[in-house]
């Protein structure tokens, strides 16, 4: 036996070096060998050097998942050889369109499809016009266009790191609900102009604007149209910006939604709500456990046996384990591993550890985070089911190792299959695939099982119950009134400490399923922790009633009423679509109730987790005060 653990902790010691260096190595992608190497940020320029425009995705600004590639649509895929004016004659350095970027982990989850871009701009150089190419669209160059600027596309660029955005065209006397009606024009704006800051030879600051005045008409796309694409460049000195803060002006950005200012207001208006409410349960239930306590132990036996009612009745009863309990286990420990994942990637993007700003890496580093940690899960899950008397603990490592991860993939493959059918970027590629699975069944699996294993081998297999469980369980009383029921339950327990985070919400719907950049992760850890506190004090409270109407089967129900939240989230998840938000499509839909739906069985997971190990410190607590019999 000791030899199998001494391989066993070897094998975990191996997969933990392999899941480091894989953090630290998965933003190369090795499968992406010939694609061309990404201009690192902060990047010293000297007058003269080229600068380099990646261009990305183009989508409908109101479905943010639905993005195609930049070259879907026909844009200039060489630069023409027209000398400049004397005047204006800036260096020359040519660049080949249409290659593929390398690009890190989160990048390819987000849906980032990066190519270079045929522009020739280089450092310092102002242009003030010229000319990218002029090409004769046709019917179905036109036509795509022309369903590009009915649909508000958008294009998205980068210089280094710093996104710009800009529309495609634009719409004149269109009818809102008819759409395009005899007398509206559609003009595609063939001009970009660039305005880039810098500071101390570093690029600091990108725009890129549409000139109007250069639109051209293409509401006949059954003509072909003659199109001069160009672009023009201004240089400015940003002095009050240096290079660390470069990300901060994107939040105050004219093309994205500007809501931040209340933020702090409402998250401590929420915060004073809750700690008031959550105070006057905690006071109340105090009182009344105290006047439990006294009346239970001023009583004499024989009194006790005449009187005895309420939670304490049923005290044989309390610490039967439940149905299920290898299911329950596994629900549990993976609740717990989800918590501490979370925690630790909110504390990663606090130190700056993980960027915050940068596309897709708190994607990749949940995934990183989700895979190490692992071994939680499979060592809280089996360890109480151990304690639970369980004889098949390695069926409940397997619902540990796949209770969350494999609805995840089926949603994934669902909404996969339809991006796909619909050509967009939001379709992983093989080699993300590929990754993630490597990472699940090379890291997470083993490092599950290992911490199975080292609960069945290390773990402490004793209860500890304070009280004895009797042979026949006591029935359970039906008649009760509605407000005391198991489903008023789960609202009020749902319903109390979403309405503390509810608010938060509406700014972390905004940058998963819009165009903002949440940098507020100090607010949204104090959220969470918030949530967590107030949902295990709420099941608590709930649970008191629970016991005293009799009613032992506690376990699940303060599993559920704890969950709850996430259920909520969901709710508000339809809600924010159709009233706060103007996605539609079968795409952006598949994608965004998918994905609700995996965060939300997470929230149900984790704060469940949460409220159970409450629920039964409290139970442990208040039946160790009393005498039983």
């Amino acid at each position: 036996m000791a030899t199998s653990l001494r391989r066993s902790g070897g094998a975990a010691a191996s997969l933990m070096a392999a899941a480091l260096l894989l953090l630290l190595g998965l933003s190369g992608n090795v499968v992406e060998a010939k694609k061309v190497k990404r201009v690192k940020a902060g990047t010293t320029y000297k007058t003269h050097d080229p600068v380099h425009i990646v261009v990305n995705k183009v989508g409908p600004f109101n479905n943010p998942t639905e993005t195609y590639r930049y070259y879907s649509l026909p844009y200039c895929h060489t630069h023409d050889d027209i000398d400049d004016d004397a005047e204006d004659a800036v260096p020359r350095q040519r660049r080949e369109a249409r290659l593929q970027h390398k690009q890190r982990l989160g990048e390819s989850i987000a849906g980032d499809r990066r190519e270079t871009a045929p522009f020739e701009i280089t450092f310092k150089d102002n242009i003030e016009w010229r000319q990218l190419c002029k090409t004769t669209l046709g019917p179905d160059e036109l036509e795509s266009f022309k369903k590009a600027i009915h649909n508000s596309y958008f294009f998205e660029m980068f210089v280094e790191d710093l996104p710009m955005w800009g529309y495609i065209g634009d719409v004149s006397d269109e009818d809102v609900l008819l759409g395009e009606v005899e007398g509206s024009k559609t003009y595609l704006f063939p001009h970009l102009h660039f305005k880039i800051g810098t500071n101390n030879g570093n690029i600091v600051s990108a725009t890129v604007t549409t000139d109007s005045d250069r639109r051209v008409d293409i509401t006949n796309s059954h003509k072909p149209t003659e199109v001069q694409f160009s672009y023009s460049v201004d240089w400015v000195w940003e002095k009050d910006m240096p290079w660390k803060m470069r990300m901060s002006r994107y939040h105050d950005s004219r093309f994205l939604p500007n809501s931040f200012e209340i933020h702090w207001l409402s998250i401590i208006n929420s915060f004073v709500l809750v700690l008031l409410l959550t105070a006057f349960l905690t006071i109340i239930l105090m009182r009344v456990l105290k006047n439990d306590f006294s009346r239970y132990m001023e009583l004499d036996e024989e009194t006790m046996e005449e009187e005895e009612s309420g939670w304490k009745l049923i005290h044989g009863d309390v610490f039967r384990f439940p149905e299920n309990s290898s299911l329950f286990c596994a629900c549990v420990g993976t609740g717990l591993q989800l918590m501490l994942c979370t925690f630790a990637v909110l504390i990663l993007a606090l130190t700056g550890a993980v960027s915050t700003t940068r596309r897709g890496s708190i994607l990749a580093g949940c995934i990183v985070v989700y895979c190490i940690t692992s071994f939680i899960s499979g060592y809280a899950s089996t360890n109480l089911y151990l304690k639970m008397s369980g004889k098949a603990w390695t069926r409940c490592v397997l619902l540990a190792a796949t209770l969350f991860p494999l609805p995840v993939a089926a949603i994934f493959i669902v909404v996969n299959t339809i991006a796909l059918g619909h050509g967009s970027t939001s379709a992983l590629p093989f080699g993300t695939i590929f990754t993630l699975t490597f990472l699940y069944l090379c890291i997470s699996v083993p490092l599950c099982v290992f911490g199975g294993s080292m609960a069945k081998n290390y773990g402490k297999h004793d209860f500890n119950a304070p009280t004895r469980t009797t042979k026949v369980a006591r029935e359970i009383p039906t008649e009760v009134p509605w407000y005391r029921g198991k489903p008023f339950q789960m609202v009020i327990a749902g319903f109390l400490p979403f309405s503390a985070i509810y608010i938060e919400l509406h700014y972390i719907f905004a940058s998963m399923w819009g165009h903002q950049i949440y940098t507020l992760f100090g607010i949204l850890l104090f959220a969470f922790i918030l949530l967590v506190i107030v949902s295990s004090f709420i099941t608590v409270a709930l649970l008191y009633f629970q016991l005293a109407r009799e009613d032992h089967q506690w376990w699940w129900a303060t599993f559920v009423n704890g969950g709850m939240t996430g259920v909520f989230i969901y709710v508000y998840s339809i809600f924010y679509y159709y009233h706060r938000s103007g996605m539609s499509g079968l795409l952006q839909s598949s994608f965004y109730f998918g994905y609700m739906a995996a965060v939300s069985f997470g929230f149900f997971l984790m704060l469940g987790s949460a409220a159970f190990y409450m629920s039964l410190a409290f139970v442990k607590h208040i039946y160790g005060r009393i005498k039983c019999d």
